[in-house]
Formats: C-alpha cells, structure tokens, sequence
C-alpha cells in the first residue's frame, strides 16, 4: 500500500501549536464545567422556586448565597458546588491571562486581530490549527480543511452539494462562527461586512454568517502569509 501511493503524509504540528492548542482545550474545558455547574444550580434551584435570574458571572455566587441565606439545608447542599465552581473561575482566568501573553508577543497573532470580530482567543486558536501557513498551495484551501465548504454527494448520475462538510476541527469552525457573529452584530462598517449583509438580504443571516466565516479562514491565512493587516476599504485591499 505504500508502494502503491494509497498513503498521503500528515502534517506533524510543532511543538508550539501543541502547546498552544492544549492551552485552548484545558481552557475551553473548565469553561464547559463551570457553565454545566451554574446551569445544575439553577435548575435544582428552581424546583424549590427560587430563580436566579438573569445576572453576570461576578454576582451570581452571591446571588444563589442570598436565594438560599434562609433555607440552610439548601446552603449545605449549594456550597460544595459553588466552592468548585469559584476554583473552576480562578482557572479559567489563570489560563485565559497565559493566552493573552502568548497573544501580546506574537505578530502574527496581533496582525490577525486587526480583522474586526477577531478577538485573542480566535487569533490563537487559528495560529495553532494552521501552525505552517505554507501547507496550504493558496489561501481558498484552508476553508475547505476547516470544513466550512460545501459537501458534495456523487453517485452514478446523481451529483448534488449539500450543507457545509463540517469535517476536521470544530473548535476552530466554532471561533470562526462566533468572529463572523461579532462582526455582523458589534462592527459599524467595513467592505467585509457589507458583502456578508449583502449575502444575508439574499440568502438568509446563517448562510451569511457561514460564508463569512469562511472568508475570515481565507483572509486571516492571506495576513498571515503577505505580513499586512486588515483594510478596511475595498479601496485599500485592492492597492493590495
């Protein structure tokens, strides 16, 4: 089979976007947990008919300690859970301050944040999926390996595309999503934002911001290899 060429190589990432990556993933993960706690406590909560609200991540510990202040079974049985999820938060913060020193001294990283909805945690994530930004013959490519393409279905005559393939990372898909998301609803202007608007009066908000997304992929990598930022104006990327 290997004589026969059925194998193709992988790409080994470095050192460093593996560490970057496990950053990501721990991070990622005690977040999971922290929001799967507040979420408990809210609901067993409201079975005794006390509702937290809608409240921030600061205040809400000390609103579940008011709901329960008179009802000390009920704080017996809250506290263990919300001393986990205070450590879970001094962690989280713990990571999420390492992730933006990582992100101050990288250029990269700061180049891509030029783009506007591309925050550090998006930035970083990219940097430690592309890793070699010269694995990729050209920029259009690294949409599909994101799996932010369109699948294909092909059988006899049968030839017809379908949703986005959604194949490989999902984390990375998911920042992309959420960069494209921010983009739409915080930035006031940019020709980027005008042509996804310009998709979404046509084909519906979600196919606007999946096309996005996709073009974030393409122009974050396009950054990265010419050593620019982000232009605002069609004006100045077709200077380009």
């Amino acid at each position: 089979m290997m004589r026969a060429g059925l194998y193709r190589p992988v790409h080994v990432k470095t050192l460093r976007s593996q560490k970057h990556r496990m950053l990501l993933t721990h991070r990622k993960l005690l977040q999971s947990k922290a929001i799967a706690i507040e979420n408990d406590l809210r609901a067993t909560l409201r079975n005794f008919g006390l509702k937290v609200g809608m409240i921030g991540t600061v205040k809400c510990e000390a609103r579940i300690k008011e709901l329960v202040e008179n009802l000390p079974d009920l704080a017996l049985l809250v506290e263990p859970l919300l001393v986990v999820r205070r450590v879970l938060r001094e962690q989280i913060g713990i990571l999420h301050r390492r992730l933006l020193a990582i992100v101050r001294d990288d250029d990269v990283c700061r180049r891509l944040m030029t783009i506007p909805g591309v925050g550090p945690v998006v930035a970083l994530t990219y940097r430690a999926t592309v890793d070699v930004p010269a694995r990729f013959r050209n920029s259009k490519s690294v949409g599909a390996v994101l799996g932010l393409t369109p699948s294909r279905y092909q059988s006899g005559e049968i030839n017809r595309t379908g949703a986005i393939s959604k194949c490989r990372d999902d984390m990375m898909r998911m920042m992309l999503y959420e960069a494209a998301q921010s983009m739409l609803r915080s930035v006031k202007w940019s020709w980027l934002k005008a042509w996804a608007m310009k998709i979404a009066r046509h084909r519906g908000m979600k196919k606007a911001i999946v096309a996005l997304a996709r073009r974030l992929a393409v122009i974050m990598h396009r950054i990265w290899v010419d050593g620019t930022e982000f232009r605002w104006t069609r004006e100045e990327a077709g200077a380009a």
